[in-house]
């Protein structure tokens, strides 16, 4: 279930302003729970200092901890001040992602926090590499969170894989829809959307096969995405109006529902491909992630195991 309780938000090292912490802070107030500030620094040019011993470079190492834990201090004051639950924790590691993912594993926490910056010419969100990595790679569910205000009446869009053979993707789409109706209950009863996109005729057969008809093809696979979206739906009490089936592309489709409805997020799984798998196949929620405006939380499949592993404590 979505009752998350074990909070991770990355914090980021480049603004005063957290997004994701205020996000966190929204749902440890409504759902009770602890929250965990964290932050990976690193500074190649300490590891070059030849000058210094390796004691001293220790001591410079805990120094400039020291100073940014002060500093994500008083970005929480408000906050602890209210006697919000929040651990301030900053280690230094110089991939910050595996930094992230090895907190996540080591303390079980059920939800992580980035924000997502917001591109303001084209109003997109942009993604790091560190993001990607995270979306891609953690074993918890990620939100990244969007630095522009919740909208008026945001509501919620769940992602739903309709047309896969793979067995995973049945109890995947169930999981997405369980989990945020779940979250829904606990943020002010956000109203949930559930999304299927179908293909359009494939060019190539209508020009091959002068008998085929492309209206007819096009019914056959809505109708079969109906079908399997009512069964959906059915199986948690969601209003057909709640529905949606749109023909095209899930990068073009999902984005432009997200906007028409005036979305704060949209939840969608992802199965953590990487490498050639990912180079050759793809992965269809990071084509729709690349398009998004708005907030995302993306799930993992039950029985997903990150690839990142602790580190070995006689390496630190």
């Amino acid at each position: 279930m979505a009752n998350y309780q074990n909070l991770l938000v990355a914090i980021d090292p480049n603004q005063n302003d957290q997004p994701a912490l205020r996000r966190a802070v929204y749902l440890v107030r409504r759902n009770g729970g602890r929250i965990k500030a964290f932050l990976p620094i690193y500074d190649f040019s300490y590891e070059m200092t030849t000058l210094l011993s390796p004691d001293e470079r220790v001591a410079m190492r805990k120094s400039v901890i020291a100073q940014r834990v002060a500093w994500i201090k008083e970005q929480c004051r408000f906050y602890l001040d209210e006697n919000v639950p929040i651990e301030i924790k900053v280690v230094w590691h110089n991939r910050p992602f595996e930094a992230i993912i090895q907190e996540v594993i080591a303390d079980g926490h059920d939800l992580l926090l980035k924000m997502a910056r917001q591109h303001d010419r084209l109003e997109s969100v942009i993604f790091t590499p560190t993001d990607w990595h995270l979306l891609r790679k953690s074993p918890c569910p990620v939100w990244m969170v969007k630095d522009q205000p919740w909208p008026d009446g945001g509501k919620a869009i769940v992602a739903v894989n309709l047309s896969s053979e793979e067995l995973f993707h049945d109890p995947l789409n169930q999981k997405l829809v369980r989990e945020s109706l779940e979250i829904a209950k606990q943020v002010d009863q956000t109203e949930i959307h559930l999304v299927g996109a179908y293909p359009s005729t494939p060019i190539n057969i209508a020009i091959e096969l002068p008998d085929f008809d492309p209206s007819v093809y096009n019914d056959a696979i809505r109708g079969q995405h109906l079908v399997a979206m009512k069964a959906l739906r059915q199986q948690f009490g969601i209003s057909e109006h709640l529905t949606h089936i749109e023909k095209g592309l899930p990068e073009k489709v999902i984005p432009e529902l997200a906007e028409k409805l005036h979305a704060g997020v949209v939840v969608l799984g992802t199965v953590g491909r990487t490498g050639i798998s990912a180079a050759f196949i793809g992965n269809t929620a990071e084509h729709v992630i690349d398009h998004l405006k708005c907030d995302l939380l993306a799930i993992k499949p039950d029985g997903y195991a990150s690839p990142v592993e602790l580190d070995d404590p006689e390496d630190d």
